[in-house]
């Protein structure tokens, strides 16, 4: 990934949410690898309540193809 695409997510990784971006922030700390920059994405596009939910594990409402960056994500 170049510098302006790790630049682009790390900003779309902020949140309204501490909890939801210290996990986040762990997540890209850990590095990202190519090709969970999709799945990655299309989880940022949810409200954060329910990123948060799915984080923490509190909630498994997520598209079964996402179930690595899940992983990575409650791993984080």
């Amino acid at each position: 990934m170049d510098r302006v695409a790790a630049n682009r997510l790390r900003w779309r990784c902020r949140r309204g949410l501490l909890e939801l971006d210290l996990v986040l922030e762990r997540l890209l700390a850990s590095g990202v690898a190519e090709d969970e920059l999709g799945p990655l994405g299309e989880l940022l596009t949810l409200a954060d309540n329910d990123l948060w939910d799915i984080a923490s594990g509190r909630s498994d409402r997520y598209e079964p193809r996402l179930a690595a960056i899940v992983a990575r994500l409650r791993a984080a």
